[in-house]
């Protein structure tokens, strides 16, 4: 982003999180005859932005068993209310309600 930032012609892909001052987010279309979608937070969270994507995290654990509790209570607090303060401090867009209900809902059950 520094790069694109000092340059007058400069052009590259980065997250949103990486985002600057110096730098403007180009509004896209998957298709040529299709209405240019600006990149702002509420076009990326509701997936119109066409390269907007969520963010995962993977836990290595065997199948069919419960999260371990210190990686279960790490992804609890992820999916807090403080997290995702956290989250939108450091430049990204927290998740949709109804994506962190079924998250939560995900690592309670006995097989996750």
């Amino acid at each position: 982003m520094q790069s694109v930032t000092t340059s007058i012609n400069g052009i590259g892909y980065s997250g949103i999180g990486y985002k600057t001052s110096g730098v403007r987010a180009v509004p896209l279309a998957k298709r040529s005859d299709l209405h240019y979608i600006p990149a702002t937070p509420e076009t990326s969270a509701s997936g119109q932005y066409p390269l907007s994507r969520f963010l995962y995290v993977y836990v290595n654990k065997k199948p069919n068993q419960s999260l371990a509790p210190l990686e279960k209570e790490f992804i609890k607090m992820i999916l807090s209310q403080s997290g995702q303060k956290v989250v939108l401090k450091d430049g990204y867009i927290p998740l949709p309600f109804n994506v962190l209900s079924r998250a939560l809902e995900s690592i309670e059950k006995p097989e996750h």
